[in-house]
């Protein structure tokens, strides 16, 4: 028998396409960058797919974190602004307060 043809699940050799867990993927392997298009078992893929996930979330935490960055940015520019219009006199701060939704009518509930 071949290295890689053993099934421990069953104790014998692996029947390919006969088992659920026989899984074609395709796409770009994560390791190497080249295009993938293979038949596997199932249990195979796990640390290739473990990698996969692991760029991902890091490029998501990267996202999330420019994100964050953009809104604190706007955030301190919009203060910024605010207060030189207070400054200047342009901003008559006024805040006209609203009932709570419950003291609303209920045809105005959303």
């Amino acid at each position: 028998m071949k290295d890689g043809e053993f099934c421990p699940l069953i104790n014998k050799k692996c029947v390919g396409h006969k088992c659920a867990w026989f899984t074609q993927v395709r796409g770009v392997n994560p390791n190497t960058g080249q295009e993938l298009d293979e038949w596997k078992c199932a249990m195979s893929w796990m640390p290739m797919m473990a990698v996969e996930i692991a760029q991902k979330s890091s490029q998501t935490g990267a996202a999330v974190e420019s994100f964050r960055n953009e809104v604190v940015e706007a955030n301190y520019r919009n203060q910024q602004l605010y207060a030189a219009g207070l400054e200047s006199g342009v901003i008559n701060a006024q805040v006209t307060p609203h009932p709570p939704i419950d003291a609303l009518p209920p045809s105005t509930h959303f």
